[in-house]
């Protein structure tokens, strides 16, 4: 197998090669657009990975990536659109850049795209990634009106919560480790248990990033930290402190959380010391070790060498050291 940096050199490179040139131009060049605007890429990188796992040169998986990558980046167009953000890793975001019908028309063009690139495999193989495929797009789509819906809720429960971002989120982390090992043909048990890898390190991924929007550095988040705080999300951090919280405490957590002051630094760090005083903080840590730890547990079920097992070990840890 190659260092993961390997895996991002091979994705960059083939995004920046990828041709969309067709016309209307208006049309694709907003496509062209988001896609060069790059990001960690994440996704792609982990389909080609899991399908080197699995014994199979990863250039084979070069297009389920694409797909994977061209669905990611559609659903973010959209996303924007509903949370009318200016600003998408820096730039302008789409329908800010043209105008808003533009970036729904651009955004549907993205997923019927990449439905397309799975037309480069054998039947069997096209059937399994596009079943997986539509299973998961819908499963994302659920997810995002859940987050939807949880804004105007006040009886939002932990399970309601965890369920939410493994949808909107963790299911297209899974879906791109098991469209590699759809890719390489490798046993129903190796593909599922892939699946349930990176299922369980996408849940924990997020909940780290709850975590680190409250307590994360600033210099090395690469975000605005309280941001959630500032537009009231219900985190699990923030569930947390409800469900542990006393009378006085909870009152006060319900009052900022109904809030929009024009400075929200009070507001911030309040928050974050009801956070820290209710030991919400120390039980999100925990939930992110928990999670971590599931995944790491399925690897005893893989068919796969040892030194594999430890290459998505390090994977893991990597990914779940981002400073704070």
């Amino acid at each position: 197998m190659r260092a993961i940096s390997d895996y991002q050199d091979i994705i960059h490179a083939h995004f920046n090669a990828l041709a969309l040139t067709k016309e209307p131009n208006n049309l694709y060049e907003p496509i062209r657009y988001i896609l060069s605007l790059g990001g960690k890429r994440l996704r792609p990188v982990l389909t080609l990975m899991a399908t080197e796992v699995f014994d199979t040169d990863c250039q084979k998986a070069i297009p389920a990536a694409t797909a994977v990558e061209v669905f990611h980046n559609f659903s973010l167009i959209h996303d924007d659109i509903m949370d009318d953000a200016p600003l998408r890793r820096g730039n302008e975001t789409v329908h800010e850049k043209w105008d808003l019908n533009t970036g729904i028309l651009s955004g549907d063009a993205m997923l019927i795209l990449a439905y397309q690139f799975f037309e480069n495999y054998e039947p069997k193989v096209f059937r399994d990634l596009a079943k997986l495929f539509s299973k998961t797009a819908l499963e994302v789509c659920e997810g995002q009106q859940y987050d939807v819906d949880f804004e105007t809720r006040d009886d939002v429960t932990i399970l309601e919560y965890l369920k939410m971002i493994e949808y909107k989120t963790a299911v297209l982390v899974a879906a791109a480790m098991k469209m590699g090992a759809i890719v390489a043909e490798t046993s129903t048990e190796n593909a599922e248990a892939i699946y349930d890898f990176g299922l369980n390190l996408g849940i924990a991924f997020q909940l780290q990033d709850d975590y680190l929007d409250a307590f994360g550095d600033p210099e090395t988040f690469g975000k605005q930290v309280g941001g959630d705080i500032i537009e009231n999300k219900k985190t699990y951090l923030y569930l947390k402190a409800l469900e542990f919280s006393k009378a006085e405490e909870k009152d006060q957590l319900l009052h900022l959380f109904s809030i929009h002051p024009t400075d929200n630094t009070d507001k911030i760090q309040s928050v974050k010391q009801i956070f820290n005083q209710t030991g919400a903080d120390a039980a999100t840590q925990q939930a992110i070790q928990d999670f971590t730890l599931k995944a790491f547990q399925t690897l005893d079920t893989m068919n796969i060498s040892d030194d594999k097992k430890a290459v998505l070990r390090a994977f893991g840890n990597k990914l779940m050291s981002r400073n704070v």
